[in-house]
């Protein structure tokens, strides 16, 4: 057995393990706070390699840090509302993003995508949510494991 292959089995392995517990997906609303926190983790309430929240709701002009609480993560934009900015974080460090553009937004952890190491945050109303239906399918393509945390985190996109 390849090293390689080792990893990818104990990788599921752990996966299966953690989603046999019951682990739940850990979401955030926004209340009145102007600034939210987005945990990076390489382990959390829904396994490996996660965004807590990794879904969260926030008004128009409010802002979220990603923070790099075990390091080896990175927060990038892969799909914004049109007329929106992207950002690209850099790896373990601590990125602040301020959403002036309402939509559902999409981003990932370059080195952690394929593990499902996704997320999506939603700024006030939804008016793409045709546009950002494909921007899942295309991103869900390149995700090996842990390939419904998007498609549940859409879910409650309202």
């Amino acid at each position: 057995m390849t090293n390689k292959t080792f990893k990818i089995i104990s990788i599921i392995g752990f996966t299966l393990f953690t989603s046999m517990l019951g682990i739940q997906t850990v979401y955030a609303d926004a209340g009145d706070t102007a600034a939210h926190t987005v945990k990076m983790l390489n382990s959390g309430e829904e396994g490996m390699m996660v965004f807590e929240p990794a879904f969260i709701r926030v008004k128009k002009g409010e802002s979220v840090t990603f923070l790099p609480t075990d390091p080896g993560h990175d927060s990038v934009s892969v799909y914004t509302p049109e007329g929106a900015s992207g950002w690209a974080g850099k790896n373990s460090k601590e990125v602040t993003v301020t959403f002036d553009t309402e939509g559902v937004y999409l981003y990932k952890c370059t080195p952690h995508a394929m593990m499902g190491m996704v997320g999506v945050i939603q700024v006030g109303e939804t008016h793409n949510k045709k546009a950002v239906k494909k921007a899942v399918k295309k991103l869900s393509k390149t995700v090996a494991m842990n390939k419904d945390r998007l498609k549940k985190y859409m879910a409650d996109v309202k």
